[in-house]
């Protein structure tokens, strides 16, 4: 539990530790709990838990405090659906809240799509990889760091 004002209860002391380190281009992926958290940690990222949140909770509160690059295509990426899913027609309702939660943190770009392998190579890069209780079908996401704007003194 966090014990300091404004920082959200949802982000632990490991989280905010590892968004601090964090710098320009790192990336952070809030993977669900289909993940395979703990082999891709194996590689380099750091493991952080937080096994009983959902991802659109711990999304909010990681956007109120990580700038989002605004240097690239899209600062989140979310894993494509694999064909026999898409022939199926699943859908994807926690990419709408993501969507969403990116718009009220002021990101205007569209969620990028990254095939499943190449959606596990990127996160093996990660700077951390954080394993939620989320249950949503396709619900990881990666987030990439921007930078902070300065502030006139």
């Amino acid at each position: 539990m966090v014990a300091l004002k404004g920082i959200p209860r949802a982000l632990s002391p490991e989280l905010l530790f590892a968004l601090a380190r964090m710098g320009h281009g790192d990336e952070i992926v809030l993977a669900d709990a289909n993940f395979p958290t703990s082999s891709i940690c194996q590689c380099g990222p750091v493991e952080i838990r937080a096994d009983g949140l959902g991802i659109p909770v711990l999304l909010e509160a990681v956007l109120k405090l990580l700038p989002l690059d605004t240097y690239v295509e899209s600062p989140a990426a979310v894993m494509e659906l694999v064909p026999s899913d898409k022939q199926r027609g699943l859908k994807t309702p926690v990419w709408e809240d993501y969507e969403l939660l990116l718009l009220r943190a002021g990101c205007t770009k569209a969620l990028m799509r990254i095939e499943r392998f190449e959606f596990y190579e990127r996160a093996k890069k990660a700077f951390a990889v954080v394993a939620t209780g989320e249950t949503a079908l396709y619900g990881n996401i990666i987030l990439k760091k921007g930078t902070l704007t300065p502030t006139p003194m």
